[in-house]
């Protein structure tokens, strides 16, 4: 590979136009980006005595790779207690409630709700955010109703306080609307209502003893919103926008209260939920104060309440040196230091009296912190997307790490993986039927066979879950590159021998991809010194500009038996040239330099488009992209 580029029999026509001499110049749109499993494939050494990979450093010290361990700590549901409180929240009662909420509070733009005929025309900028609501409803339901589904499997009692929360925002409508007030409807992005939704879930308007106290009733949320919208009105105004309570109709009061009766209900259901009787909290106590009392800890959680919760009940159990971190957190970085003082170089600053054996954290700590003082990860909840779980063993794993293995625990309960499966896809059947989407690309739900798959290895615990997906996030220069050396170090004579070749060639090789994908692959550098790399099928319609994606497909040995070219080959590369002219023609001269920000930008949107179109993640990405040339 280098001078040629090959159309497949099945796949594709490979042309050049121009030889690169550094890999890495034909790629050098993207960042570098090397993930571990690339380095330890290709950069390191083994040892003869004991097998395990290292890297040397230029003092000739070695640093080894660890092997990451996945483990499991089940914690029991008790099927035939009726006061099982685990047993009490999952029940089809409690996710029937979550299922059928209407949660008008996120559709406020919907017809049903608006009034056709108000009082008072709204202002501009009430349109504008009814607009926004509006485009917004059916997401911003999805996504809160999977978001209480995710607290529930994170921690019962943030899955109470996350309901009781929202019955209380509820109430704040409901008292707005009963005395002709405007609603607050949240600044910062005025589609999204609620604290709750993310790590931040500290409320400006509870005491730590008003959160405590779970289990109001109706009357007692109506009083306590009054104090809210107060509060809001007056000490915090400018943190929100507001919209006039007439604009909308008596629809939108009579669903509030029904969902709030219905989630009254389900915190009825857990009124009698104890710390001490927690399970899973008990297997977490078990294993840090039994298991590893000496080795310092780190504890994942998604959410900022479960962590509180983690650390106060710790404390109160009389375990020493807890401490939680979340987004809420000024500085994060500082518990990264006085947990992991020898990795930051923070000794002489961080004494035995401040030093902390256990860190709660959710993901704020999950990328860019070096952990590696420890070497045990527990995962308390259990992320929806999988690579969340790699991001974490990330933070420990990192150069430095004197640790032979690392021990990832995630907290699984005792009857496998089924009620997990069962809960999330009664979940997804609602999503569907209601036409709601996810809030974001995490929301994966473990009922693919590949997903499930995964899951299972958590729960046998399985070698090599917990590593990265194989070169899945490299930067293409390095991955380009990495090809090259890869076949120059096995056959040096193909140094010359490319460079030889003529600008224009193509060879041919059997497509292992699926039948449809038939077609030709075709580089080109433009006269404006651009890089184009496409992929185009028998039609001549582009399949990919996946620049990964179509260089695995282009990969080929010596051994590679060459093929016939396609009949229509030669059209088909007018046609892929055809597509390069017309994407430099309409996107080079407004895009700037292939060096500027701008086109850098449109060219990693343009091809995540062209990879992901059609599906959950890409909707309506051509108006962002089509906006930059502008």
């Amino acid at each position: 590979m280098g001078k040629f580029q090959t159309p497949i029999r099945s796949l594709p026509a490979f042309e050049k136009s121009e030889f690169a001499d550094d890999w890495r110049e034909l790629m050098r749109l993207y960042l570098v980006r090397r993930t571990r499993s690339f380095i330890k494939s290709y950069y390191t050494k083994t040892d003869e005595t004991n097998g395990r990979k290292y890297l040397t450093f230029p003092d000739g010290t070695r640093s080894y790779f660890p092997d990451r361990l996945p483990k499991k700590v089940e914690y029991p549901f008790n099927v035939s207690d009726p006061n099982d409180q685990y047993i009490k929240l999952y029940a089809d009662e409690v996710v029937q409630i979550i299922n059928n909420l209407n949660l008008p509070r996120y559709g406020l733009g919907q017809d049903q709700y608006l009034n056709q005929k108000p009082l008072v025309k709204p202002s501009s900028a009430e349109s504008i955010i009814m607009q926004n609501l509006g485009r917004a409803g059916a997401r911003l339901k999805g996504f809160a109703r999977t978001n209480l589904f995710k607290r529930l499997e994170s921690s019962g009692y943030s899955f109470l306080l996350s309901i009781s929360r929202h019955i209380l925002r509820n109430y704040i409508f409901i008292y707005a609307i009963e005395n002709k007030l405007p609603f607050p409807i949240g600044k910062q992005d005025a589609i999204i209502l609620d604290d709750y939704l993310e790590d931040q879930d500290t409320d400006l308007t509870f005491s730590e003893e008003e959160k405590i106290n779970l289990f109001l009733e109706g009357s007692a949320y109506y009083a306590q919103a009054q104090k809210v919208y107060e509060l809001f009105h007056k000490e915090f105004r400018n943190r929100f926008d507001w919209i006039g309570s007439q604009l909308f109709s008596e629809n939108l009061k009579e669903a509030l209260i029904n969902d709030s009766g219905d989630l009254i209900k389900i915190l009825k259901i857990g009124r009698d939920w104890s710390a001490t009787k927690d399970k899973q909290l008990n297997a977490l106590y078990d294993l840090i104060t039994k298991i590893h009392w000496k080795e310092k800890v780190l504890i994942f959680t998604q959410f900022a309440d479960t962590a509180r919760y983690i650390a106060e009940e710790l404390k109160n159990r009389n375990v020493d040196k807890v401490e939680y971190v979340t987004g809420d957190d000024e500085d994060p970085t500082e518990y990264a230091y006085r947990f992991s003082p020898d990795s930051n170089d923070k000794r002489k600053e961080i004494n035995e009296v401040n030093e902390i054996r256990v860190l709660i954290t959710t993901d704020v700590l999950s990328e860019g912190q070096n952990l590696q003082d420890a070497h045990i990860i527990l995962n308390y909840d259990l992320p929806w997307a999988i690579i969340r779980l790699i991001q974490r063993a990330g933070r420990v794993d990192r150069i430095g790490q004197k640790a032979e293995k690392i021990f990832c625990y995630s907290f699984l309960p005792e009857d496998g993986i089924e009620r997990i499966i069962r809960l999330r896809s009664r979940l997804k059947a609602r999503l569907e039927q209601s036409d709601e989407v996810l809030g974001s690309p995490d929301e994966v739900f473990f009922d693919n066979q590949k997903i499930r798959s995964q899951l299972e290895g958590l729960y046998s615990e399985q070698s090599g879950i917990l590593d990265e997906e194989e070169d899945g996030e490299v930067d293409l220069a390095s991955y380009a590159f990495q090809i090259w050396k890869n076949a120059t170090d096995a056959e040096p004579k193909l140094i010359n021998l490319i460079q030889e070749m003529p600008n224009v060639v193509y060879a041919t090789k059997v497509n292992n991809d699926l039948k449809e994908n038939e077609g030709v692959i075709l580089y080109s550098r433009t006269a404006d010194d651009n890089d184009v790399l496409v992929w185009t099928n028998t039609t001549g319609a582009v399949i990919t500009q996946s620049q990964l994606t179509i260089l695995k497909a282009a990969f080929c040995t010596p051994e590679t038996i060459p093929q016939y070219r396609l009949g229509q080959h030669h059209q088909l590369v007018a046609k892929g040239m055809e597509y390069i002219k017309a994407a430099e023609l309409n996107t080079g001269g407004q895009l700037g330099k292939q060096t500027s920000v701008r086109y850098r930008i449109y060219m990693h949107l343009t091809r995540f488009y062209e990879e992901f179109k059609n599906t959950l993640f890409v909707t309506d990405s051509l108006n962002l992209i089509n906006s930059i040339k502008a």
